[in-house]
């Protein structure tokens, strides 16, 4: 089996442990081997316990207490001292060669926007240990139902596509949170959206000094034409195949197969 990674990005609370848990689970239904590597130091085992976890090396609760650090310069310090350590991740998953690797990470965005933490990991990985990586980025739909809030979203996704310079799949989480039937017609604009048609919608919901900054930022998003959704139904075994089949595609899963061995003609009169 090739080296493959999924990075499982987004804002807290996007669903980005449920989604780890859900590959896993799916991936024990077809027989496929994965682990979730933990790549938060505050955060705990949901449903599947971590195979690789940071907290091993560093945690955030220590930090903060030994170094009278608030939350966010904690997770920066623990990031650097993984940086410095890179060697840990190395031997951590050196004892995975040949599994699926899912890197569950922290949701604070200035970890690979305003500090090269999260694209200097990701190089690593590549460059070092040879992985076939691509980005899951998150967004909670009943977060983007708001158009202002979607242009938002896309934006963070957009920094986090051209920083991390990886295949990337951009996905509309907690689908079936979202019971209104008005709002789940709305969504399905979201999935492939047309930023100019969106810009009218944003106008009318903000106040008019700001139509020229909601057109800049729409024009933005149609030039790059990169920002595309795949909804995700964590609980919906369909749902979560069809991003895993995307994920595949991406990371060229199949093409690292060793080819089976045809089974001899007698083994087939047999069956």
């Amino acid at each position: 089996m090739s080296r493959v990674g999924v990075l499982v990005l987004g804002p807290a609370g996007a669903g980005k442990s449920t989604f780890c848990n859900s590959i896993i689970s799916h991936m024990q239904t077809i027989g496929r081997r994965a682990h979730i590597v933990n790549l938060d130091p505050a955060a705990e085992p949901n449903k599947y316990e971590f195979t690789i976890d940071i907290r091993d090396l560093i945690s955030l609760d220590e930090v903060m207490e030994e170094l009278d650090l608030g939350p966010n310069g904690g997770l920066v310090y623990c990031f650097e001292y993984l940086l410095q350590n890179l060697d840990w991740l190395d031997e951590e998953i050196g004892d995975y060669n040949d599994e699926y690797l899912i890197f569950d990470c922290p949701g604070q965005i200035e970890l690979y926007t305003h500090i090269p933490v999260l694209p200097t990991i990701v190089k690593h990985l590549q460059q070092q240990l040879n992985f076939n990586l691509c980005a899951a980025y998150l967004l909670e739909s009943s977060f983007i139902v708001d158009t202002s809030k979607f242009f938002s979203g896309s934006l963070c996704a957009m920094s986090a596509m051209i920083l991390l310079e990886l295949p990337h799949i951009n996905i509309l989480s907690k689908l079936d949170l979202v019971k209104d039937e008005y709002n789940k017609k709305k969504l399905k604009r979201f999935l492939n959206p047309d930023p100019m048609l969106l810009l009218d919608q944003a106008n009318k919901d903000t106040n008019v000094r700001f139509h020229d900054l909601n057109k800049a930022i729409a024009n933005l998003v149609d030039d790059f034409g990169m920002v595309q959704f795949l909804p995700l139904e964590a609980n919906d075994p369909e749902s979560v195949s069809t991003i895993i089949s995307y994920i595949d595609d991406v990371t060229q899963w199949a093409e690292g197969q060793e080819p089976k061995e045809p089974k001899d003609e007698i083994e087939f009169d047999e069956l």
